[in-house]
């Protein structure tokens, strides 16, 4: 199992990535200290493990940079991925409502800058402060309504409109065209993101590049109509392009 590289204390970068979470914004400068006293800034090494499912939840994360892995294991010992995370998310966190346990694991899939928190000191501030349970309580919902447009699409889009969906949310509309991006992971992990075996996410990717006139060589991929793109993406979808992301 991959090791933590490095942990280091910075006081000054850690109060102002705190300071930019909703989580953090309102709560007292008094507590807001206290959390940033206890931070403690790290990077870990690709394939690092931040926690496991099961295990008791003695710390929280803000990712910084870098994309984290969230998983659980099937029954069969099978694992499936639940999501990919990256700078500005929390993970972690809600387990302090779970009797204090991970009902999933987080593992780095490249090298990841992130801020680890004690869970002890946000389930206090929970208690103590009626801002921050209402801070919490904002960012459950906002994870519910992601999880809602994630069980939307897996519902309502086929295959290859998933696909082009991931690749609407690379994008930048104000971006002239063509449009280049790199993929943010390998491809593996893109299709089991998007709940499907390897060999459909390679039959979807050339359907999607046979129906729009997106580009694929390797890992990048040029979209020289962002509506043609979208207009096949969002015909089965609630939301317009571009859809406003819901961090959790």
């Amino acid at each position: 199992m991959a090791q933590i590289a490095t942990a280091y204390r910075d006081e000054a970068p850690i109060a102002a990535h705190l300071e930019s979470q909703p989580l953090f914004r309102g709560m007292a400068p008094e507590l807001r200290a206290t959390f940033i006293q206890a931070a403690q800034m790290q990077t870990l090494s690709k394939g690092s493990i931040l926690f496991l499912q099961d295990d008791e939840s003695e710390w929280f994360y803000l990712i910084l940079s870098g994309w984290v892995k969230l998983f659980t294991e099937t029954m069969d010992g099978d694992e499936a991925v639940i999501d990919m995370v990256s700078n500005g998310h929390l993970i972690g966190d809600s387990a302090i409502l779970e009797d204090g346990i991970h009902s999933f694991g987080a593992a780095a899939v490249e090298p990841v800058t992130a801020i680890r928190l004690p869970s002890s000191l946000l389930k206090q501030a929970i208690t103590d402060d009626h801002k921050t349970a209402l801070a919490m309580l904002g960012s459950l919902s906002r994870h519910r309504k992601r999880q809602s447009r994630e069980i939307e699409s897996l519902t309502l889009q086929n295959a290859s409109q998933r696909i082009g969906c991931f690749l609407l949310r690379l994008c930048n509309p104000d971006v002239p065209m063509p449009l280049t991006l790199t993929l943010p992971y390998d491809k593996s992990l893109i299709a089991a993101r998007l709940g499907m075996k390897s060999e459909t996410f390679s039959r979807a990717l050339n359907k999607l590049r046979t129906e729009t006139t997106l580009a694929i060589k390797g890992s990048v991929v040029t979209i020289s109509d962002l509506d043609e793109l979208s207009g096949y993406v969002c015909s089965a979808c609630s939301n317009e392009f571009p859809c406003r992301d819901l961090h959790s």
